[in-house]
């Protein structure tokens, strides 16, 4: 499976990165496309409030929810664990990016969205039919991490870029990599005359628009377009969902694409090492990422807590290409049925259970006091 063996610092950034190599991921489940899980026996007509360990489990009912792959492993092991000590609840959650996600939450098909970028504005006064009561949908962060910048170069291991360099990269005015910008930052590097292959997203993604922020961001003379969950330069490559992506950057010799880095770690890609101003190149890790994401700030207004990142931080040990996830609901008018249910899931998503290990999982730690906001906000949606 490898293309190339990876050894020394490399091997060390990738899984020592996300809690001793738990990026196998392998107990929340192989899928990279859906997660459900089935419950037990006939629901009852009235399920208890919560199970022997605490865990608030509402009224009978069955959830449909579908958005981000980014949370996609998150999601699958939530389901797992909620299910098993609320078996009068199923969950399906469908892995159809955060594009489609907001399309089935705002035409009334989903109970919630995941989704790893936030709705427009015009989506937002949309929702408002979604919602009843006057509600209207609002966000709520429940993981973080980083954006991976995965590479398939034989004969490199290790790659350190630039925001500039990226954004000339996958807006095809760098072609090669033997390309002088790019030797520049790697002294001492062989690189080939391969040509380069950047791959992105063919769907509409909330990783894209994390990605896109950043370059826009970090680079907005390089990278001429909008921040967006659409791809928006020419050229290049395309695949589906994260998973379809990181399977073509390791199926594509010369190839470089974006995509959470628990999919880089699972194929074991090798990914980019970010040149950001600070004194060193920054790997993408869970502590390098939660180390940028405590710089988020809360924008979102009343019980919308969108965070806005600091894509342009310099601070040492900071990775600055990352993505927050959020579930959307509505802050009031929720559909009755399975309201119950879905207000129980997201209070054990968001409380201590559903928190912890999630760096086991692949995802960066929010900060304690968006943590508690959420937990304060989900109590106080109807």
């Amino acid at each position: 499976m490898k293309h190339q063996r990876m050894s020394g610092p490399r091997t060390l950034s990738v899984a020592t990165a996300v809690a001793s190599g738990a990026l196998i991921l392998t107990a929340c489940g192989a899928s990279d496309s859906s997660s459900s899980a089935d419950a037990s026996p006939t629901p009852t007509a009235a399920a208890a409030t919560s199970d022997a360990d605490g865990i608030p489990c509402g009224k009978a009912a069955t959830l449909q929810a579908s958005g981000s792959t980014a949370q996609q492993y998150a999601m699958q092991n939530w389901i797992k664990n909620y299910t098993r000590a609320c078996p009068d609840i199923k969950i399906n959650y469908e892995g159809n990016g955060s594009g489609d996600g907001q399309d089935d939450f705002l035409a009334g098909k989903t109970a919630f969205a995941g989704s790893d970028s936030a709705l427009s504005t015009e989506q937002v006064s949309q929702s408002k039919k979604t919602c009843s009561g006057k509600g209207q949908a609002v966000h709520l962060p429940m993981v973080g991490g980083p954006i991976a910048l995965g590479f398939n170069l034989p004969g490199v291991t290790e790659l350190t870029l630039d925001a500039s360099t990226l954004a000339k990269i996958f807006n095809a005015q760098i072609t090669t990599w033997n390309d002088p910008a790019i030797a520049k930052l790697n002294s001492g590097v062989k690189l080939p005359s391969t040509a380069i292959q950047a791959a992105h997203r063919s769907d509409s993604s909330g990783t894209t628009d994390g990605f896109t922020s950043y370059l826009r961001t970090a680079a907005p003379d390089a990278w001429p377009y909008e921040h967006s969950k659409e791809w928006k330069a020419k050229g290049g490559r395309s695949a589906e969902s994260s998973a379809g992506l990181a399977d073509k950057v390791k199926q594509t010799e010369g190839s470089i694409g974006y995509f959470e880095l628990s999919y880089a770690a699972a194929r074991k890609i090798p990914t980019v090492a970010l040149s950001t101003g600070a004194p060193a190149p920054v790997q993408a890790s869970i502590l390098s990422a939660s180390k940028s994401i405590a710089d988020s700030k809360i924008v979102g207004k009343g019980k919308d807590l969108t965070l806005q990142l600091n894509y342009a931080t310099k601070a040492p040990g900071a990775y600055p290409v990352d993505v927050v996830t959020y579930e959307i609901v509505c802050d009031k008018g929720n559909k009755p049925a399975t309201w119950p249910a879905t207000k129980a899931f997201l209070t054990y998503v968001a409380g201590k259970k559903g928190q912890e290990n999630l760096s086991f999982q692949g995802y960066a730690t929010l900060p304690a006091n968006v943590v508690n906001k959420v937990r304060s906000t989900v109590n106080g949606l109807s």
